[in-house]
């Protein structure tokens, strides 16, 4: 999807997008391995960001291989690198090889139904056409079974001859320290790899690439670090905050002790309380659950060196926020107040909202002014 950038002052929230903080954090994992190379995944729009200005900045800081979830988001990846290399997760949907091949789009094959019509594809152009074989080694998602892999390893022309350039697996717990699924599933992806010793091996997603050494292989895959997204629990983020969402407050009003505020009257103000009302909702991709009831506090948002609770649910198109205390020169109607950003993580935010940052960030709406900061490498 394709955002205009427009420098409009109509909008009821911002995104500003760091684009030097994107490179930056693309250079910090590669340097994690240096033996390695760094892909980038860019599905999901990027991350939000824009698939578009997320494979020309990290193209310009080095990236030259690319992971993407579905044939669209290749065909764009294509248009912004055309020399670079560009998989596709998603693997191949039913006749779509040709138009693949084209393109310069290679499918991630997870199954034998797959590999079978991508070697008549292969048969019929005449020559092998790149292409990626993905293995199950305990997500239980997409890949070949292990016994599949074996079988398909044990007959190396056909492998040649169906223009297999990578084999890659992925980390179903990496993000939880010590979880013993991942030592299994490096233990399995070593055993595969060593049956393809002609193809580049790649593991590691952003939790591999910082928390699992053993996982790092030919190929590093991260996704959501390279946003500045938490990837591993329990420990500091390393990464830079790429993306600020700010929103206007539109109103303030006054509320007196014993009132209620927003819908189904979740929250009781305990004093009287000024309350800013600000420009951004659910339709927006700011998640319903990170609002404020009187069992559990909400998220916090920052306003010049201020930190104010949510208060109340998070409607479609508003938040009600609790300024009292912060000087009415500040919290005023008109200012900007960052919902998340360097002062407010995503993560933290996404937690009082009981999800994940990768929701937060892939969810971002269409209303948002968006600008750029920075960018080519």
């Amino acid at each position: 999807m394709n955002y205009a950038e427009t420098t409009n002052d109509l909008a009821g929230g911002r995104l500003t997008i760091d684009l030097d903080a994107l490179a930056a954090n693309w250079r910090l994992l590669a340097a994690k391995a240096p033996g390695a190379e760094c892909a980038g995944v860019v599905k999901g729009d990027g991350y939000g960001i824009g698939l578009e200005r997320a494979v020309e900045t990290l193209g310009a800081a080095g990236a030259k291989t690319f992971f993407v979830a579905l044939p669209d988001e290749g065909l764009r990846a294509r248009a912004v690198a055309p020399e670079a290399a560009i998989y596709l997760l998603g693997g191949l949907f039913e006749k779509n090889g040709p138009a693949l091949a084209a393109a310069g789009i290679r499918p991630v094959l997870g199954s034998m139904e797959e590999i079978g019509e991508w070697e008549a594809f292969c048969r019929a152009s005449g020559s092998p056409v790149p292409c990626g074989i993905h293995v199950d080694t305990g997500m239980n998602r997409l890949g070949l079974t292990l016994d599949e892999a074996r079988a398909l390893a044990g007959d190396p022309a056909r492998v040649e001859a169906m223009g297999a350039k990578i084999v890659i697996s992925h980390l179903a717990c990496a993000d939880a320290p010590g979880h013993e699924l991942t030592a299994l599933q490096i233990t399995r992806f070593s055993e595969i790899r060593s049956l393809f010793p002609g193809l580049k091996a790649s593991l590691a997603n952003s939790a591999g690439v910082l928390g699992q050494p053993g996982a790092h292989f030919d190929l590093l895959r991260p996704g959501i670090a390279l946003y500045g997204g938490q990837a591993i629990a329990g420990i500091d983020n390393p990464m830079r905050p790429v993306v600020t969402l700010e929103a206007r407050i539109i109103q303030i009003r006054n509320g007196n002790a014993g009132e209620t505020v927003g819908y189904g009257a979740m929250e009781t103000l305990k004093r009287p309380s000024r309350i800013a009302v600000v420009a951004v909702g659910y339709a927006d991709g700011y998640h319903r659950r990170a609002g404020s009831t009187d069992a559990a506090p909400g998220a916090r948002v920052h306003l010049s060196g201020f930190d104010a609770p949510l208060i109340g649910r998070v409607s479609m198109d508003l938040i009600a926020v609790d300024v009292t205390g912060i000087p009415e020169s500040i919290a005023r109607r008109g200012a900007w107040i960052e919902m998340f950003g360097p002062n407010v993580p995503v993560d933290e935010v996404a937690e009082r909202a009981e999800t994940i940052g990768y929701e937060l960030l892939t969810g971002l709406g269409r209303r948002y002014r968006r600008s750029y900061l920075g960018g080519k490498g």
